[in-house]
């Protein structure tokens, strides 16, 4: 087998430098992004990571298990698929992510015509939001126009994984808003108590958590 080159590195003794080296190509973080959802088979990340080619993706997924950061695995039958995963390390990457979204919600202010958009890409700024709730932890269904995910507040299911696509079984309440409410909320310009109070936010649900998130 031929030897695997080495990776560029800036070789100064910084821990900022160390982190880059890991962490610091493009596309790594935004894989890890992906992963903090759980674990994705190569052709669901390729999906949700429109731009990047199979060249690179497949690169970064290399270097990202040798920096320990994710590591693969089969799923038990029938499902059988080879999956990638964060590894413990790597969901350590969640308060860097949560705060790069909070330092790039500004930017949001208007969307360009190439952007592309998932629904599931504002979790990471909402759940810091989220978690600062009288009511967590709770699981919490959140629908947007262009589709749906869930945030587990206490990150504790999953192994791990602090959101996922699509509802959960075990939700506690749904919140329904835009993305533009999604924006305002990451910029800190408006609250989750305030956003339903002013009708931006919907709740729906039975317990004692859709009824403290609608003011009862």
């Amino acid at each position: 087998m031929p030897r695997q080159p080495r990776r560029r590195s800036y070789d100064q003794y910084c821990a900022a430098a160390r982190a880059l080296d890991a962490v610091g190509d493009r596309w790594t973080l935004l894989i890890v992004r992906e992963l903090l959802a759980g674990p994705r088979r190569y052709t669901d990340l390729h999906a949700d990571l429109p731009g990047v080619s199979t060249d690179v993706l497949a690169s970064r997924l290399k270097d990202m298990e040798r920096e320990e950061l994710a590591t693969r695995r089969k799923l038990p039958p029938p499902a059988a698929a080879m999956v990638y995963e964060l590894t413990a390390r790597g969901r350590e990457l969640l308060p860097v992510l949560t705060a790069l979204a909070a330092w790039g919600a500004p930017e949001l202010a208007e969307r360009r015509p190439t952007d592309a958009v998932r629904a599931h890409w504002f979790a990471i700024p909402l759940i810091p939001l989220l978690r600062r709730l009288p009511y967590a932890p709770a699981v919490l269904d959140v629908r947007l126009d262009e589709g749906e995910f869930h945030v587990r507040t206490d990150g504790s299911a999953g192994g791990g994984a602090v959101y996922g696509d699509g509802p959960a079984p075990d939700a506690d309440a749904r919140l329904v808003l835009d993305a533009d409410t999604c924006r305002a909320l990451a910029e800190g310009a408006l609250t989750v108590e305030e956003g339903v109070k002013d009708g931006r936010i919907g709740v729906t649900g039975e317990g004692p958590v859709a009824a403290a998130l609608r003011g009862e």
